[in-house]
């Protein structure tokens, strides 16, 4: 499939898009042999890029962070900023103080590393931040299937037939849902583990047999959990996550 060179170097780990236009706009890049420009296409599973030496010894230094997102908080990599009210430029108005998880990031990391996936702004748990594309890509491409673990506290208690209708998937958006793992550890409460992330659908899959999502919360991400992370907060991962996690997708083997 052919894609933009710079998003294609950003989902390999090389850099970021914008540090991926650099590199192409300074002749680092070539396609099959040939220098590319910002804005050309490439299809990574055929054509043979190239980026310079020098810039891949960049990608030695990937950070990764895990933040316990609280509810009320939006997955997105901006903050919300001030919008003008008038034709003057000088007069603003504040827009409502919505937080969003780069306004919860460290000041250092925000614009440095990104949210990998996403969780609604009713949802709370784990959020993994990395400026490694190549694990970015690894978690959230549909080709690839890893674990994501939720806690369900749902409106009513869950019946043995709803729990096995969950399991074994319906059609969501045209298609069928992935066969998935559910059980529960309370009258209401649910733990279910996910290969996909389409958008709401824990909360759709348990409205379609007949249950509201009163609280959902991830708690595990492939090999990566924290109980005691509070919300809001922010810590990276020590060198043991970091390896296990990079093992369980494929990018480290030992």
């Amino acid at each position: 499939m052919q894609e933009r060179i710079q998003k294609i170097l950003s989902a390999r780990g090389i850099a970021s898009r914008r540090k991926s236009e650099e590199y192409i706009a300074q002749g680092l890049v070539t396609v099959n042999g040939k220098v590319v420009g910002i804005g050309d296409k490439a299809d990574s599973e055929k054509d043979r890029i190239v980026v310079d030496g020098k810039v891949l010894e960049e990608r030695k230094e990937m950070l990764y962070y895990v933040m316990n997102k609280p509810v009320g908080v939006e997955t997105t990599n901006v903050s919300h900023a001030e919008k003008p009210i008038s034709k003057k430029p000088h007069q603003y108005q504040k827009k409502p103080p919505d937080q969003t998880v780069r306004d919860l990031l460290p000041a250092a990391l925000r614009g440095i590393v990104h949210p990998v996936g996403r969780l609604d702004k009713d949802s709370s748990g784990l959020l993994l931040f990395t400026n490694d594309g190549v694990l970015s890509y690894r978690l959230t491409h549909p080709k690839f299937t890893h674990d994501k673990e939720y806690e369900v506290v749902l409106g009513g208690t869950i019946e043995p037939i709803a729990l096995k209708k969950l399991e074994e998937g319906f059609e969501l958006d045209g298609s069928i849902t992935k066969p998935l793992k559910a059980w529960k550890v309370a009258p209401n409460v649910i733990r279910i583990v996910l290969t996909e992330g389409r958008n709401r659908q824990i909360r759709r899959m348990c409205q379609n047999v007949g249950y509201t999502v009163k609280e959902l919360k991830r708690v595990r991400i492939m090999t990566l959990e924290d109980e005691k992370l509070k919300p809001g907060m922010t810590r990276a991962l020590t060198a043991e996550e970091k390896k296990a996690l990079l093992r369980s997708v494929a990018i480290q083997t030992k």
